[in-house]
């Protein structure tokens, strides 16, 4: 059989075919479920419309996860998209010398570590009695400073955050480190013979050439936030009073541990209308500034 360009389709057939399976179909089975009051232990299910919904929006504990992830979001798209541009730039610059390949090595290698056992390791590191955090800060003077990392309400939330911002700034910085050069040397030379400097050749050269990257790197964070549970789980479990609780880990404990799996739906619904939205936004505002 010839495959001309009028039968193209049958070349995009299988993808349609497996994205449909196992992405669009769980999504609308997941909106149909919400509508729905179920349990594990049994088939029944009993409609309740959009009750789960009115729920959630009353529940204390829906705002703080809200909160605690669009805390993360932002935290993380100063820290690892912002970051992580000013370090790949300083490691592409003459700076770093022949040190380049090993400040990359290093600063990429966090994200190669399994998120559990980066978890674990932090929370020991976080520990106030044998902790290694506590003890360097009592060693150097700012015994002040010493805190019950992760069992204080106040401060819990941002030390699993920067943990996350340890771990996931190398893996952007690499991102951005590879748009960067792509660009084309005709662009540095030039800005060099016009008698541009290392700050203006970043700001004028490479971030205008690399918007695309800080796009997507962007909507990588932001979704990435809202996906938000291993860290959560592993080191606090929603605790201290679900101070630490984001979506995720308020999905999980709603379906698994609660067995109200027509609610944990809901908030899955949820999940996904603010990271769609959240990337819709994104790539409009990437769109209208091109022109």
């Amino acid at each position: 059989m010839k495959f001309g360009k009028k039968n193209y389709w049958l070349y995009i057939l299988p993808a349609i075919l497996l994205i449909g399976t196992f992405v669009y179909v769980p999504i609308i089975q997941n909106f149909y479920f919400s509508l729905f009051k179920m349990n594990s232990y049994t088939d029944e299910k009993i409609f309740v419309g959009l009750s789960h919904y009115v729920r959630i929006f009353k529940d204390d504990v829906f705002y703080t996860s809200l909160k605690n992830n669009i805390t993360y979001a932002l935290i993380s798209v100063i820290c690892q998209v912002g970051l992580g541009t000013v370090l790949a730039i300083l490691i592409e610059s003459k700076l770093t010398g022949r040190l380049r390949n090993f400040y990359r090595n290093v600063l990429f290698m966090p994200s190669l570590i399994s998120v559990t056992a980066v978890g674990l390791l932090w929370y020991f590191i976080y520990n106030p009695n044998v902790g290694m955090l506590n003890a360097l800060l009592t060693k150097i003077g700012l015994e002040n400073l010493t805190h019950a990392w992760l069992a204080e309400p106040n401060v819990a939330i941002y030390s699993i955050i920067a943990m996350s911002q340890w771990q996931y700034t190398g893996y952007i910085m690499v991102l951005i480190l590879v748009a960067i050069q792509k660009i084309p040397q005709e662009l540095f030379e030039a800005a060099e013979i016009d008698g541009a400097n290392g700050i203006q050749k970043s700001l004028f050269v490479i971030i205008p050439n690399i918007k695309e990257m800080l796009l997507v790197t962007s909507v990588i964070t932001v979704i990435g936030a809202f996906k938000l549970f291993t860290e959560i789980y592993v080191m606090t479990m929603g605790g201290p009073y679900n101070t630490t609780q984001v979506l995720g880990t308020y999905l999980y404990q709603s379906a698994f541990m609660f067995d109200e799996m027509g609610y944990a739906s809901a908030i899955a619904v949820i999940i996904f209308t603010i990271t769609f939205t959240a990337s819709i936004i994104q790539i409009r505002m990437a769109k209208s500034g091109k022109g």
